[in-house]
């Protein structure tokens, strides 16, 4: 293991959480091992990992990027993450503007949409009562 890929994988579960990262690790095979690892240290242990702007900032970016590109069903993660990253609901607002007026109205439409429901499911869970532990 390089240092850069256990750099990765620590930014990826300090951004994605624990329970994402250990789900997506355990349904990694012989044949995707290699793209996880080249994601693990490329993404995670490489641009996430710098310190050049804030995890905020790159969170917005990475948001307005896969909206711009159409790379919709990486929105939802990257909507969750923004409870780590510090990205607010009215920045993830702002990037998805940016979008529509640079990238096109329909792409941002989807992604706000996407956000509002991934937003809606995030309240949801945060207002579930904690399950008790039964002995």
């Amino acid at each position: 293991m390089t240092d850069r890929f256990a750099t990765g994988m620590q930014v990826r579960r300090n951004i994605l959480g624990d329970a994402h990262v250990n789900r997506a690790e355990t349904e990694k095979t012989d044949f995707d091992t290699p793209f996880q690892d080249l994601i693990t240290e490329g993404a995670w242990g490489t641009v996430w990992a710098s310190d050049g702007i804030s995890d905020r900032e790159r969170s917005m970016l990475t948001l307005a990027l896969l909206a711009a590109l159409g790379n919709f069903e990486e929105i939802p993660m990257h909507i969750r993450a923004t409870a780590r990253t510090g990205a607010s609901k009215q920045d993830v607002l702002e990037a998805f503007q940016h979008v529509a007026i640079y990238a096109g109205v329909p792409r941002a439409n989807h992604a706000l949409k996407l956000a509002k429901q991934t937003f809606a499911e995030m309240d949801a869970d945060a207002a579930l009562p904690e399950q008790e532990t039964q002995p």
